[in-house]
């Protein structure tokens, strides 16, 4: 029997059987690890997790349904927002380049700290938590539908235009139909992404909720009762991310080639780019903010004694008589964030990239260990954090594995199917001439991994910056994160409204600085990649 001829179950099976063993291993090594650590009050086994969720039943299944109704809200309308920018972008290319700019802006925003903010905006109720599960999504729907709508062949184009239609026929007609996949793709990441939205949005002042319950077991040191929630948004990310994929499936079989593209050298419009110049762009995405920012906040009439505007804090940092100080104290935290977020950055990308070397050397470890990672890709944070500062303190290990930990397995996914991507005919040749594996995995594997690899690294830098605040809110009590926590507490508005900014401003410089050296890499190593 021909591969092409084999039933999709009987192809299925064998992947199903991996992912059961691995998944059985896990929990066997996870409960003898467990009772290897008895007393030690750092490690609930799966035997407690299930007997505290068996008594605690009611109390779960409440809190579950609260967070899971303000994740399925926030998916909706974050991923609404990020398919109808894709579609604004595409139809006025003018546009583009501001609004992935403000798109990016946007993603950058610490959640950690735009939560307390939305809770004094929106009031007692759901509405920070959706919000902040909605800005979890919309980005990472945004850039594959974004790619996906510009894959289109062009002889469909071609067609459209021979009967003089214009791009609005064209992006319902064709490009609409030929963004699906990427779409389905955008989607899967998306839902695990808007339970840990939720579930941030929780922590800044919730009544109710997963989030409620996982601070008050961190709190009160209930390690049975950490391992649980723990355990239960982990299961629910990952069903949701199954189930979003398998629908995809049954919607649309074919798969992306491409998700994430990599940094155009001129953008999509070169003409456009020009007139801007190189700092013209972020100029005018910075005029757009602050005017977005005030305008706002002016239109809504907000109090000023909580919602701040640009001059606010620039007179707190720059022109008041304490502003050295105020930038002292800023500078310091964000010293110390930075501390924490470079090297687990780093490691989490080296380890992502070694290992996904390793499985294409090693496909039988691959087979066992890839259905364990591809699932734990979808652990929220804020399930594995509480779990890491049990294990490792609060000290710098912990922080540093935890940006690591969140770094690690998207970097993981994506290198691998970069390192997959080598052309057949460059592969052929490799073959014919016997060459040893690793020399292979250097010389063609490595140089089309590269696009995934710096993709990964880009869209990794708000999630480290996520991850380093997330544990510092919670856990370290330094940096910048615990900045936020305690301005929050003593309603030092000035303070939370600079970290905001500062956090933001160095996270999207940061992203830009990524996207420059990628395309200096790849101008070297894959110059097909940044053509345009």
């Amino acid at each position: 029997m021909t591969g092409a001829l084999r039933h999709p179950l009987l192809i299925a099976a064998p992947r199903a059987t991996s992912a059961v063993l691995s998944l059985l291993a896990v929990l066997l090594g996870w409960e003898l690890l467990a009772r290897a650590l008895a007393g030690s009050y750092l490690l609930a086994g799966p035997v407690e997790v299930l007997a505290y969720l068996r008594d605690h039943a009611g109390l779960m299944s409440r809190a579950l349904s609260v967070t899971l109704r303000e994740a399925m809200l926030g998916y909706l309308w974050g991923n609404l927002a990020g398919i109808a920018l894709a579609a604004l972008a595409l139809l006025v290319p003018r546009l583009e380049r501001l609004v992935q700019s403000l798109a990016l802006v946007t993603f950058c925003l610490p959640l950690v700290a735009t939560g307390p903010i939305l809770r004094v905006l929106y009031g007692p109720g759901i509405g920070p938590q959706v919000t902040l599960a909605a800005l979890a999504v919309y980005y990472t729907t945004f850039v594959p539908v974004l790619v996906g709508l510009r894959a289109t062949p062009a002889a469909w184009l071609d067609l459209v235009a021979s009967y003089g239609r214009g791009r609005g026929s064209e992006l319902v007609t064709i490009r609409a139909m030929a963004s699906v996949p990427y779409l389905v793709t955008g989607l899967r990441i998306a839902a695990p992404a808007a339970f840990l939205g939720a579930m941030v949005g929780e922590f800044t002042g919730a009544e109710r909720g997963m989030g409620v319950l996982a601070i008050q077991a961190m709190r009160s040191l209930d390690v049975e009762a950490t391992w649980a929630l723990a355990t239960v948004a982990s299961a629910v990310s990952i069903a949701a991310y199954l189930a979003v994929g398998a629908l995809g499936r049954l919607l649309w079989s074919d798969r992306p080639p491409v998700i994430l593209s990599a940094v155009p050298q001129d953008g999509p419009d070169p003409a456009a780019h020009r007139r801007l110049g190189r700092a013209g762009l972020p100029l005018l995405t910075v005029l757009v903010v602050l005017a977005l920012w005030w305008g706002s906040m002016e239109a809504f009439g907000l109090n000023r004694f909580f919602a701040r505007r640009p001059a606010d804090v620039w007179a707190f940092l720059v022109t008041s008589d304490a502003a050295a100080e105020h930038r002292a104290v800023l500078l310091h935290a964000l010293g110390e964030t930075l501390a924490f977020v470079l090297p687990g950055y780093l490691a989490g990308l080296g380890l992502g990239a070694v290992l996904a070397a390793l499985f294409v050397l090693l496909p039988a470890l691959a087979r066992v260990a890839l259905p364990v990672a591809i699932a734990l890709r979808s652990v929220p944070i804020v399930a594995t954090a509480p779990l890491i500062v049990l294990g490792l303190g609060r000290g710098a290990a912990g922080t540093i594995t935890i940006v690591a930990v969140m770094i690690f397995f998207p970097t993981l996914i994506a290198c691998l199917q970069g390192l997959r991507q080598a052309p057949g005919q460059v592969m052929d040749v490799f073959r014919s001439y016997a060459t040893p594996p690793l020399r292979t995995l250097l010389l063609a594997r490595v140089p089309a991994m590269l696009p995934a690899f710096f993709a990964s690294a880009r869209m990794a830098v708000p999630a480290a910056v996520l991850a380093v605040t997330v544990a510092e809110w919670l856990a370290t009590g330094t940096g910048i994160g615990n900045l936020m926590a305690l301005t929050t507490s003593t309603s030092d508005y000035n303070m939370l409204y600079a970290s905001i900014a500062a956090v933001t401003l160095l996270s999207a410089a940061a992203y830009a600085g990524v996207g420059a050296l990628e395309r200096r890499v790849l101008a070297v190593y894959a110059p097909e990649q940044v053509r345009t």
